[in-house]
Formats: C-alpha cells, sequence, structure tokens
C-alpha cells in the first residue's frame, strides 16, 4: 500500500490551498481515505475522511466549513482542499487509509491502518 501526499508548502493566513494523495496498492472497495494532522509535542488529530463507496464524509471540528475532501477514483487520489487557513492549521498532514471512518473525529489515530509520510503545511501570520 502506498499513500503519496502532496502540495504542501507556506502559505499566508486566508489562503487556500489544496492537498494529493495518490492511493496504490488498496481497494477503495475496502478503504476509506482520509487525513490526519500532527502538531509537533500535540497527538495526531483527525481532519477528515471520506467514504469511498457512498461519497460522505466527516470532519473534525477544528475545520468544518474551512476544509473540503473529494475523491477522483478514476486518478486514484484523493484531495484536501483547504480555506480560510489559519496559523494554527500549521502541521504535518498525513493521508491515511482505513476500512472507517469513524476514528477521524478525534485523535484515535492508533486504530489506522496505512499512513502516508506526510507533507508540510505552514501557515503564517
Amino acid at each position: 500500500v502506498q499513500l503519496v501526499e502532496s502540495g504542501g508548502g507556506l502559505v499566508q493566513a486566508g489562503e487556500s490551498l489544496t492537498l494529493s494523495c495518490a492511493v496504490s496498492g488498496l481497494s477503495f472497495d475496502e478503504y476509506d481515505i482520509g487525513w490526519f494532522r500532527r502538531v509537533p509535542g500535540k497527538e495526531r488529530e483527525g481532519v477528515s475522511c471520506i467514504n469511498t463507496g457512498t461519497g460522505s464524509s466527516v470532519y473534525g471540528d477544528s475545520v468544518k466549513g474551512r476544509f473540503t475532501i473529494s475523491i477522483d477514483k478514476d486518478k486514484n487520489t484523493v484531495y484536501l482542499q483547504m480555506s480560510s487557513l489559519k496559523p494554527e492549521d500549521t502541521a504535518v498532514y498525513y493521508c491515511t487509509a482505513d476500512p472507517d471512518c469513524r476514528y477521524y473525529t478525534g485523535s484515535y489515530y492508533y486504530f489506522i491502518d496505512y499512513w502516508g509520510h506526510g507533507t508540510q503545511v505552514t501557515v503564517s501570520s
């Protein structure tokens, strides 16, 4: 299984950024895809997850209304559109895969099956 993130970078507060996750080696019939993030000194936080079967999604409270997750099954890619970015969104963002999206509304990172290597997002004030 490979989850390869791209699109991270440095932006100013209020700007937007889109992360991509190229997925290979697993079936969307068996796994949902999501994002966690990690701020140094804090536990990994669930950001969002998309049910690859129904297209429904969940979001962490801190990003609701600002982030949007989507999937392009033809390209085997999941996207995380981030808008109205804040300095507190600064983190390493990890693409993840798990059979269930239920673990993405908190810090239940220890249940997640697969992880990418992460991409850094830095939001300056």
